[in-house]
């Protein structure tokens, strides 16, 4: 399967746009998608803010669809990195969203008050649930939400309360998704461009990753045993199981990769990680061996 890849042009201003704000913030709040949060840290952002020396409070947002145990090592292996406060939360929760300028005001403790007030930068990559955290941290609503990546185009920022300013900005990519597995977790979370990918192929290639992870989840939803099946088998299943039939009696892949596709992503397959630390390190280091095409 080809790599996959998407860096809209409008991406690169929105880059300079946030390397020139980072002078001007004290704390970065990175949202990640707890389903993955390793494929979904941009590594651009990651450089930028170290660079400046500022501290990151990392949300992993949509923690409510991810699986607990993962979410749990993730955020033990974030803690662990200095500079750095780890949180699973759900943008759509009101509890958890209170908590986030507690937590950021402990990451920059010097900044407070009318004088002094603590400024705050929301940056992550398309459709990790930006715009949700943003309108629900203000109780207003001032970002669009759509269930579609790149929907926020510029940069604004917003008065957080007494001493607090929040800075919003567009959905980041980096100009080359290095590795090919990242590339198909972010498109199967809907976090690439729809005009980018083949939905066939990033639905086998999540049905790969469920099927070894997650087989009885697989099983319940779909009736079907899933020892000795891959991904294009279990599409197939899907197909036949769901209807997607064309004329002639052929199966319909697209038609079942979008079935599946939204099953995982509305969370209808229970809840799900797409990898843990130690599976990332695993890539990593199998990636260090391969040698280049």
């Amino acid at each position: 399967m080809p790599a996959v890849q998407w860096f809209p042009g409008h991406m690169n201003a929105a880059r300079r746009a946030f390397a020139k704000a980072l002078a001007a913030v004290d704390v970065v709040i990175e949202v990640t998608d707890a389903r993955l949060p390793g494929a979904s840290g941009n590594p651009m952002i990651e450089e930028l803010r170290r660079f400046r020396n500022r501290p990151c409070l990392k949300l992993l947002n949509k923690a409510d669809l991810a699986d607990p145990e993962a979410t749990r090592e993730w955020m033990t292996y974030y803690n662990a990195q200095p500079d750095v406060l780890a949180v699973a939360v759900s943008a759509k929760s009101l509890s958890d969203v209170g908590r986030i300028p507690t937590l950021a005001r402990q990451l920059a403790p010097h900044r407070s008050g009318a004088e002094k007030p603590l400024r705050l930068i929301l940056a992550g990559i398309p459709n990790v649930g930006k715009s949700t955290l943003m309108n629900a941290l203000l109780k207003r609503r001032v970002a669009k939400v759509g269930d579609e990546p790149a929907v926020t185009k510029s940069q604004q920022t917003l008065d957080l309360g007494p001493g607090m300013t929040l800075t919003d900005t567009p959905g980041l990519m980096w100009p080359k998704i290095e590795h090919d597995a990242d590339g198909f977790m972010l498109a199967a979370s809907h976090a690439i461009g729809r005009n980018a990918v083949i939905d066939e192929e990033v639905a086998v290639n999540l049905g790969t990753i469920l099927l070894a992870r997650y087989p009885a989840s697989i099983e319940a939803r779909y009736r079907i045993d899933a020892t000795g099946l891959d991904g294009e088998g279990l599409l197939e299943h899907i197909a036949r199981r769901r209807g997607c039939i064309r004329k002639g009696g052929e199966v319909d892949l697209e038609k079942a990769a979008n079935v599946f596709l939204t099953d995982y992503r509305t969370g209808a397959l229970g809840r799900i990680s797409l990898e843990t630390p130690e599976s990332r390190q695993r890539m990593l280091a199998a990636t260090a061996l391969s040698p280049p095409l």
